[in-house]
């Protein structure tokens, strides 16, 4: 699934993106490392996997999308 990175604090390795119908989805450091990234900036297009479905629904992956 593609979302867009929203926020990013460095500290934490945590934040959150926006899906392409604009709702807010927040991740945590385990999936921020999942991913092997570094750094993400807000507005950079992500690639995430999710588990669980509703108010149980969680990213667990984020990485850069790659065309």
């Amino acid at each position: 699934m593609q979302a867009t990175a929203y926020t990013y604090d460095p500290e934490s390795r945590s934040g959150s993106v926006l899906l392409d119908d604009g709702t807010p989805v927040e991740f945590a450091a385990e999936a921020f490392d999942a991913g092997g990234l570094r750094l993400l900036r807000p507005g950079q297009r992500v690639r995430i996997e999710v588990a669980g479905e509703g108010e149980g629904r969680r990213i667990t992956l984020v990485t850069l999308q790659t065309f």
